[in-house]
């Protein structure tokens, strides 16, 4: 890829390999257009692997009046759906009408069922299911940690998950087959200009070496680091982006025991908060419980947003107030903190307030600019984005991705037996690729970290076919291990090292390196989550 960078001349560089920078290469890839993406760390290391991994129109965006929103994000759930039927899953939600000291009351319910009736007008449809009612029994039956003496009722609607680092990793590997060279740990250093001050491509470097890139057209699609290269393009800092953090804890399943997401209210606060169940097992039940995200201002580095004492409790309390089991701190097995990249408004406000409706705009030296949207949108924010590009080249070039397959979802079928039906649901029907390394190899069958479902022979694929450079990208997002269970992790990360170290060209020196630079990236969470977020924020700066 980095030969092809350098030799090759394109017809658009995308910066930024998060979902919408992903999504763009793809879209242009798939219209004919030479195309190239770079990427300063890895494939979705920013906010694309720290999301709530739904794939959603968004019930809240009702009731702030985005109806043009919320339909365009379920017709682009269908479309998921189906171009990637092994990563895109159906989930229930379940939203519960409390009483008494609840937050929601009988006295709402009726406008509750109001939303969900156009929740489900607006394309909830598509799903192929309308919303319900439950009755007491039947909700508690879905969360039977919740005080039933407060609960009345509650209603049952449906969206979807997905693995939000396996879709844009899988985004990339689709663009690749269409011809798109795509590099990651691969930073921009200059944008390069003509005489009358049109972009002509970047320096990037990798590797320790600078590359010039050319380029006819370059798009800007760095989320929240997009002021960063808007001021490589324009020579001043834009100040359009108004980060906001979004916390997530994993708790063991068992605390919570929910067979379906529940929509759980925060006391005090006009939020609510997603309380999903993930990993399933044979018997019913599920590994770990997530719970998130919450939506605040946030003004600290960009590169490294942390969890902090303030977000644990933040979470802890609405959680707590939903469920009689206490959890605490010291339950937590994983943490992530990504960051919105929204665009600012004229109008003042809370973050959760603003939309996520996305913007896509041309300088005059011709870089485009995609800022602002949402991971269930992401495939339309590309259409705009590269439809912004052909007018650019001066080409009319109509985007195929609404039906497009991405890798895996040819011939993907779902097989019953569980450990087949893992691979299967995060490779597609490239899965038998996967399972074929444990036949050459029959300790690869083996779990990579005990306790979760991630198989040694994934770890090898990252290394041998996934692109991933450091022990943190196979444990962090070729696999969630981290995430999901950071302790069991820390205890597997040495031996994870060893195990893909004559793939990635490791000597026993880099072997410890790797192992001690992850051992420092978990105690930097370790340590935020004691701090609070001013303290956090005064020690970072």
């Amino acid at each position: 890829m980095l030969d092809r960078l350098e030799s090759e001349s394109f017809d658009v560089l995308v910066i930024g390999g998060g979902i919408t920078g992903t999504g763009v290469a793809l879209d242009a890839a798939s219209r004919g257009l030479r195309t190239a993406l770079v990427e300063r760390h890895d494939f979705a290391s920013g906010t694309s692997s720290k999301s709530s991994k739904l794939v959603h129109g968004g019930i809240r965006y009702l009731q702030q009046g985005e109806v043009r929103l919320v339909y365009e994000a379920l017709r682009e759930r269908q479309r998921l759906r189906r171009n990637a039927p092994h990563l895109v899953k159906v989930l229930p939600f379940m939203i519960p009408i409390l009483t008494k000291e609840g937050v929601v009351s009988r006295k709402i319910a009726r406008a509750l069922g109001s939303a969900m009736w156009m929740y489900d007008l607006t394309g909830g449809w598509r799903i192929g299911k309308f919303h319900r009612r439950l009755k007491k029994d039947a909700a508690f039956a879905h969360l039977p940690t919740m005080p039933k003496e407060r609960l009345a009722s509650a209603y049952l609607y449906f969206d979807a998950t997905v693995d939000d680092a396996r879709l844009c990793l899988t985004v990339a590997r689709t663009a690749a087959t269409h011809g798109a060279v795509v590099v990651n740990r691969c930073r921009v250093v200059e944008l390069t200009k003509s005489d009358d001050g049109r972009a002509t491509g970047a320096v990037v470097e990798a590797d320790g070496r600078l590359v010039t890139v050319r380029a006819a057209a370059i798009v800007n699609a760095a989320g929240v680091w997009s002021d960063e290269v808007r001021t490589l393009d324009e020579g001043a800092d834009p100040d359009s982006i108004r980060p906001a953090k979004g916390v997530h804890i994993t708790v063991p399943w068992s605390k919570v025991r929910n067979d379906i997401a529940v929509v759980i209210p925060v006391p005090k606060d006009k939020r609510s908060l997603f309380v999903v169940p993930w990993g399933p097992l044979p018997d019913g039940t599920f590994e770990h419980t997530y719970v998130g995200t919450t939506d605040t201002d946030y003004n600290g580095p960009l590169d490294d947003p942390q969890c902090s004492k303030d977000d644990i409790d933040y979470v802890l309390k609405a959680l707590n107030a939903s469920i009689t089991t206490g959890i605490t701190e010291a339950d937590i097995t994983g943490v992530w903190a990504g960051l919105r990249p929204l665009v600012k408004s004229a109008s003042s406000g809370r973050t959760a307030d603003l939309s996520r409706r996305h913007k896509v705009n041309r300088s005059t030296s011709n870089v485009i600019s995609v800022t602002g949207g949402k991971l269930t949108t992401y495939r339309e924010m590309a259409e705009d984005t590269v439809d912004a590009v052909c007018e650019v080249l001066g080409k009319r070039l109509k985007s195929t991705t609404k039906r497009l397959p991405l890798v895996g979802a040819e011939g993907f079928r779902l097989p019953t037996d569980r450990s087949a039906a893992h691979l299967a649901n995060r490779y597609g029907s490239g899965a038998a690729e996967v399972a074929a390394l444990s036949k050459s190899d029959p300790r690869l069958v083996e779990p990579l970290v005990p306790g979760l479902p991630y198989t040694k022979a994934e770890a090898m694929h990252a290394a041998r076919s996934e692109m991933c450079v450091t022990l943190d990208d196979v444990l962090s997002r070729r696999t969630r291990a981290r995430l999901f269970d950071r302790p069991a992790t820390l205890a597997a990360a040495g031996d994870v090292a060893r195990l893909i170290a004559s793939e990635m060209g490791w000597d026993e020196a880099e072997v410890e390196r790797q192992v001690a630079e992850f051992r420092k990236l978990c105690a930097s969470e370790q340590a935020a989550a004691v701090t609070s977020e001013s303290d956090l924020l005064g020690v970072n700066q």
